[in-house]
This record gives structure tokens, sequence and C-alpha cells, in this order.
């Protein structure tokens, strides 16, 4: 995670995304969803909820109007023209998340939180996407690699590696959202190298060396396999997390296109290639919009681009537009956005809740984004615990260090709006694109074809518009500063 360095030194114009934390009053999900519990009344044509940025509303169901009228709508829905499958919205179990959820909440609470993140109860906000850290994160209590040799010389057979650090938090905490959600889809990016692979010598800073390429690739499987015998498929692997980047106080590696490229083509891909099918799913870059000729250069290589199959990216530098740049180029590569944070500085701080779903949930779906990560699940209230990096992040849920008891921040709600409505290998769908502050994204699921429609209004006044879908027509008039999603009865669902 790298947010304060990059937003110390950002260009001009580059877009910084990340979440601003609000104040949460007390929220009661259950109220939040009373309209799907069965009461006998008749449903309504169009379901509607909204959330205020100050979250005096969240998640509010509402009415829409229903009108009839010749003129164009503002917003045209069209399902029959169909985009990417979604595989999920969610956020990363961080070793500190996983820390706190394990440790400082009762069995209790544990279960409620989990149930509400991962489940779709009346309470639950249907989370189906997570991302883990193989070894050590900014957002861990420690530095260390699953591969650690007592005395520190070089141990090419992995013969001291372990996933023994994440027994007692990560392990349980994941197992338990698969428990909850068994579709839950996992995937797994390394900040480091064990220190004898790099020229470094250390988890922090350094590049790593050629002549462990293969270890390192084994030592990614390795991490694969053991998670698979713990319950905990991963079904999709990054070599580097943010590899244009050397941290200075956290483990971190450089790893450019030409080092990435042999690495996955000369190395991991044969070795996932030879698992005759099993995979794991490779995706390439997982760092920022604003270097989209990294993962092209890698893409574009003949050996590796076959084993690659997809692009993650981060949010902290350049724009959205970049996925669909690189997938122009490559449209048989599938896209991610796989991190990106809420926190306490600008623009996040006043842009809060808008500004996230409108560049993390809207932009990057309209970008061909399959899924859409968050960073930290869970952070406690001093935004930690975090062994250097960001000292001013903010996870999707804040969780009390004394009492265990949590507040949803901005990233709970944006992710409320999405996965609790858009499910599992739902079409993004076709609709007016919108701008001047109001913006929208449409999907279809394809379980009972219901429409799912996401609009935001980032502007400080109420918006008014229309929305169209052939013989459907309704209006709202949306707050100043909040989301809406609304839902209705679509034609047949897609195969």
């Amino acid at each position: 995670m790298t947010v304060p360095q990059h937003v110390r030194n950002a260009k001009p114009g580059a877009v910084l995304i990340a979440l601003a934390v609000a104040l949460s009053g007390a929220f009661c999900a259950s109220e939040a969803f009373a309209s799907h519990a069965s009461t006998g009344a008749r449903v309504p044509q169009v379901q509607g909820w909204v959330t205020k940025s100050d979250h005096s509303w969240a998640l509010r169901t509402v009415q829409v109007r229903m009108e009839s009228s010749s003129s164009p709508a503002d917003i045209e829905v069209d399902p029959t023209k169909r985009y990417q499958r979604m595989i999920g919205f969610g956020a990363s179990i961080t070793d500190s998340s996983a820390w706190l959820i394990q440790h400082k909440m009762s069995a209790t609470q544990r279960e409620a939180l989990l149930q509400e993140l991962f489940g779709r109860s009346a309470e639950g906000i249907g989370l189906e996407f997570t991302r883990l850290t193989i070894g050590a994160s900014d957002f861990s209590r420690g530095h260390y690699s699953l591969d650690d040799p007592p005395d520190g010389v070089a141990d090419p057979q992995l013969s001291h590696f372990s996933i023994a650090p994440n027994l007692n938090d990560v392990v349980p905490v994941t197992r338990q959202a698969l428990a909850i959600n068994p579709q839950l889809q996992v995937m797994a990016s390394p900040w480091s190298a064990p220190a004898w692979m790099k020229d470094s010598g250390g988890l922090i800073k350094g590049k790593l060396r050629p002549e462990y390429y293969d270890a390192f690739a084994r030592y990614l499987l390795k991490y694969v396999d053991a998670y698979a015998a713990e319950g905990i498929p991963v079904f999709a692997l990054t070599v580097q997390n943010e590899p244009d980047f050397e941290p200075a106080d956290y483990p971190g590696m450089r790893l450019n296109a030409p080092a990435r490229a042999r690495l996955i083509g000369d190395h991991l891909g044969p070795l996932i290639a030879a698992r005759g099918g099993k995979g794991p799913l490779i995706f390439d870059w997982d760092h920022n919009w604003d270097k989209p000729q990294e993962p092209g250069g890698v893409l574009d290589d003949p050996a590796a681009g076959r084993f690659v199959a997809g692009v993650a990216w981060h949010c902290y530098g350049g724009d959205p537009a970049a996925q669909s740049l690189v997938q122009a180029a490559h449209p048989d590569k599938d896209v991610y956005m796989t991190e990106c944070s809420d926190g306490t500085w600008e623009p996040v701080r006043s842009g809060g809740l808008t500004l996230q779903t409108q560049q993390l949930i809207v932009q990057t779906t309209r970008h061909w984004a399959r899924g859409v990560l968050f960073w930290n699940l869970a952070l406690d209230e001093r935004g930690g615990p975090h062994a250097g990096g960001c000292d001013t992040c903010i996870g999707v849920v804040t969780v009390d260090s004394a009492t265990g008891r949590i507040t949803r921040n901005n990233g709970y709600y944006a992710l409320a709006h999405s996965s609790r409505f858009v499910r599992r290998d739902a079409y993004r769908v076709a609709s007016t694109a919108t701008a001047d502050g109001l913006d929208n994204v449409a999907f279809q699921n394809s379980d009972d074809g219901s429409v799912v429609l996401i609009v935001v209004n980032s502007g400080a006044k109420q918006r008014g518009f229309s929305v169209q879908q052939k013989d459907l027509r309704f209006a709202y008039t949306l707050p100043a500063k909040s989301v809406a999603t609304f839902r209705w009865a679509g034609p047949p669902a897609p195969p």
C-alpha cells in the first residue's frame, strides 16, 4: 500500500482515488434491507436504496416515480448489449484485518460481522472477491516471508517454507468467510520474495535475483498448495504487489516488465501449465493506472503473454481509462481492480463516499473490470495495526480494539450498493454515460434477470433524472452527495 508516497509525489491531474472516512452513526443492517422481507405488500416495479455521504441515510429504501414520456430519458438502459461478466466485489483480508477480526472480536461479534460482509441474508452485503498477501505487507504486525531460514542462508529447495505465520488469523478468518460464501473468489499477491532471493538481502527494497526466478515460482505455488490444504482455494496470483515501487519501511520488491516476463514466461507459467489446468490464473501488474506500458510489455512478450489471464490495477495514480487502453490491445485478457484504500488525505477527505463509488464501482467497471477490490477489510481505530507504510488508511469497517464494536465506513456502503445487488456472473450492460457529477453503471443478473443501476450524485445539489428500459420508465431526484441503487425485473436472464 503506497498511498502516502503517491499522494505526496502525484503529478498534476493524477487521479488519487481512495475513500474518505466519515462519522458513522449506529446502523442496523436489518433495517436497511427491511424491504427484502416478505410483508405481503405488493413489490414495487422498481426498488431503490440511497446512502448519503454523511450516512444519515444508510441504504435507505426509497420510492421512485413511474412515468411515461416520449422524450429521451437521461439514462437509457439496454440489457441486450452485454460487456464483461462479473466475478464480484470485495476487500482484502490483510494480516491486520484478520488479526483484528480473529483476536479483537468475540466469537459472536466475529460471526455477525462475517455474515454481514460475506452473506446474503437480510443483513448481508454479499462480498464475493478477496485478496490475501503472500507473506507480510505494510498491514501486518511484523515483517516476514514464508521461507525465512534461521541462519539466513539461501534455501532454494524451500525446505523452510511454512504458512505458520497465517494459521492463527488469516487462515481461520478466510475459512470462515468461505463457509459463509463458498463461491468467494480468493486471489493472492506477494509484497516481497524471501530476503535470500533478493539483491538487497532483505525484505525491504531490492530486486529478485535471476538465479532465484525458479525458486520464487515454486514458492508461489507452494503457497497455493498450502492454502488449498487448509480448505482455501486460490484462483489467481500476481507475482508482485506494486512492482514499480520500493517502499522504504515495509516489504517490497522492484520487478519491471522484462523481469516479470521472464519469471512468468520461463518459470511460473510452465509450472502452472504442467499442473494440468488446475491453476491458478496469473494476473500481471498489480499497480497503478499511470503506467499502462508496463502490463503491455508483459502481454506483448510471446513467452509470457500466453500465460497471463488478466491485468490487475491499483488506483493511486493515473486514470481508469488505462484499463480500456490495455484491454483494447489485448481483448482476450480480463481486467481487475485489486487495490484502493480509504484514508484521511485529500482529495478523498472531501470526496468521500461519492468519490469512491464513482471511481471504483462505476468507472472501473465501465472500463472492463470483472472484479473490484478495496484494500483493508478491517482496521482498528488508529488505522492499524501496521508495520510501516500507510498511517492514514481506513478499512472498509473499523473494529474497536477494546470492545470489538464495528463502524461501517464509506467503503462499506460503496460495496453494499454494488455487491448486495450485483450477483456473481452478472453482465455489465449498456447504459447512457452521464457526466457533470452524475455517473452511472448498469448490470443484469444471470440468476433472475433483474437489472441493477447504480447512480452517483457527486455534486453539492440534488439532481433529478429519468431512467428508461424499453417500456419501463421512472424518475428520481437524488440528494446531494449520495449514491443510489435501483433494481427491477429485466428481460430473460442471459445464458
